[in-house]
């Protein structure tokens, strides 16, 4: 087995299909994890995932996660030292409400496989086309 250290990196890797920046951190057979920057005042595409569950915990910034999962509904503040979960089936959507990045990190359980793994559904708030 060899070791993996990364940095974040200046520019992004990839755009996620909810409309955040990834920045690919490492990877295992277990899970993955990756920077991600939501712009100011910006607000994600509303997704749910078809086989992955998620651990968020936020950097810096602030903002608001609402998830949904049958009759079970919560907005959250996203602000610094915040973490919390994903798990699969829910529906969720997540904005930037100040004029600075929210910037997080997110373990992906298991690792990533693609973009086709974002389905998406109706959010909570309106998005720019």
């Amino acid at each position: 087995m060899s070791f993996v250290t990364k940095h974040v990196a200046e520019e992004c890797d990839v755009i996620a299909p909810d409309g955040s920046e990834i920045r690919l951190l490492p990877i295992l057979s277990a899970g993955s994890m990756v920077h991600v920057t939501l712009r100011p005042n910006q607000v994600s595409l509303a997704i749910t995932h078809k086989t992955v569950e998620e651990i968020w915990y936020v950097l810096s910034g602030k903002g608001e996660m609402w998830r949904k999962d049958g009759d079970n509904e919560t907005i959250t503040t996203l602000e610094p030292g915040c973490s919390l979960t994903i798990p699969l089936g829910t529906h969720f959507q997540f904005r930037n409400l100040l004029s600075e990045p929210l910037q997080l990190i997110l373990v992906t359980m298991p690792p990533w496989p693609g973009n086709d793994e974002a389905i998406s559904v109706p959010g909570r708030w309106p998005t720019e086309d």
